[in-house]
This record gives structure tokens, C-alpha cells and sequence, in this order.
């Protein structure tokens, strides 16, 4: 074998020679080191985006069925609410050719002192208004009000104008009479209301202004 120094070299092997290729694997470490941890980081970094990008698409797909969730069990409240107000809306429109039935009864009536009917007629009518009395509380129960617009600017989603009355003391389109009450139930139009309808007045919307040029007139007068 040949000789070695103290440094570990082979005998006559300078120890500059020695270190230098030791000082080179050294160098080149530590010029690797900070590079293979930068990667590293960068790893880490794109790592953890990606799961906050996974976290917040999560996010918004569960406040979206969330939401939708809410949008359905409100619509199958309201579904059944309207459900429980207008299932009986047929029955309930038969119903109201009863109702006008015992009130043409009564209005026939109307004129005949009460005294003057025999005991059992007083009886029987007595009977009618009650009942007719009953019905209108059923109704009012159930939703259901009267249409009575006389007075009121014509409408027609709920009144049918049946003929016109001429009268030119109150604005065109004013409800004069009513042939026939309309009924509603909750805010749905269960009958319109069969009317007679002004014409030959102002219009509606020239009406005010009539009345104030009447009011002008008559202070400038005075």
C-alpha cells in the first residue's frame, strides 16, 4: 500500500490537491440548497391555492343548493297556501247563485209589512234571512267579499259592463248601477260584478279639472 499522510491523502499528495474537490461538493451543496428549497416552497404554495380554490368552488355549490333549497320549500308553502284558499273556489261559485237567490227572495218582500203576514209566512220568512245571514258568514269564513262597486270607476278586471247610462253629471266610466254583485276570494276574482257604466260626462281624468275651473270661475265671481 502507499503511504498516507496525516490528511488521508496518498504519500507524497499535496493537501492543497485534497481540499480542493472536498471544498467544490461543499460549494455545490449549498448553491443547491436554497434552489431545491425555493421548488419546494413553490410546491407548497400551488398546493394550498388549489385547496382554497377546491374550498371556495365547495363553497359556492353549497350556498347554491342551499338556496335553492329555501326557493323550493317556499314555493310548496305558497303552493299550499294558495291550495287551502281557492280548493273550494268552484264549490264556492255555485254557491253564489244560492246567495242570490235569497236575496231576490227578500227583495220581493221588501214592500210587505210583516205584521200583516200570517204567523207560518213571518216564520218561513224569518227562516230565509237567517239562512241567508249564515251563508254570508260561510263566505266571509272561507275569504269570499262582495263586489258591490256602485259608485266606483269602472274596472274591468272585476266588473262586465252589461249597458250604458247616459249622464253627463259624473265622469265617463263611473259604475251607475248593479245588475248582478261580483265576488272575490282572497285576491282573486271569484264573479265580476255586472254593472251599468256612465257615458257622456267628463273624463275620469278631466273631471278634477273641471271642478276646479268651476271652483275658479265661482271665486272670481264672488
Amino acid at each position: 500500500m502507499a503511504d498516507e499522510n496525516k490528511t488521508g491523502a496518498p504519500k507524497g499528495a499535496r493537501a492543497e490537491d485534497t481540499l480542493v474537490p472536498e471544498a467544490e461538493e461543499i460549494m455545490g451543496q449549498a448553491a443547491n440548497g436554497p434552489s431545491a428549497e425555493g421548488e419546494a416552497s413553490d410546491h407548497f404554495t400551488e398546493a394550498m391555492d388549489e385547496l382554497r380554490r377546491e374550498s371556495e368552488e365547495m363553497r359556492q355549490h353549497m350556498l347554491r343548493a342551499l338556496a335553492e333549497a329555501e326557493n323550493v320549500r317556499r314555493r310548496a308553502q305558497r303552493d299550499l297556501s294558495d291550495a287551502r284558499q281557492y280548493a273550494v273556489t268552484s264549490f264556492a261559485r255555485d254557491l253564489l247563485s244560492v246567495s242570490d237567490n235569497f236575496q231576490r227572495a227578500l227583495q220581493s218582500v221588501d214592500n210587505l209589512n210583516a205584521d200583516d203576514l200570517p204567523p207560518e209566512v213571518k216564520g218561513l220568512l224569518d227562516g230565509v234571512r237567517m239562512t241567508e245571514r249564515e251563508l254570508a258568514s260561510v263566505f266571509e269564513k272561507h275569504g269570499i267579499s262582495v263586489i258591490e262597486p256602485n259608485g266606483e270607476k269602472f274596472d274591468p278586471n272585476k266588473h262586465q259592463a252589461m249597458y250604458e247610462i247616459e249622464n253627463p253629471d259624473v265622469p265617463s266610466g263611473t259604475v251607475l248601477q248593479v245588475a248582478q254583485t261580483g265576488a272575490m276570494i282572497g285576491d282573486r276574482v271569484l264573479r265580476p260584478a255586472m254593472v251599468g257604466v256612465s257615458k257622456g260626462g267628463p273624463k275620469p281624468n278631466e273631471a278634477p279639472k273641471a271642478a276646479n275651473d268651476a271652483n275658479a270661475t265661482d271665486g272670481g265671481e264672488a
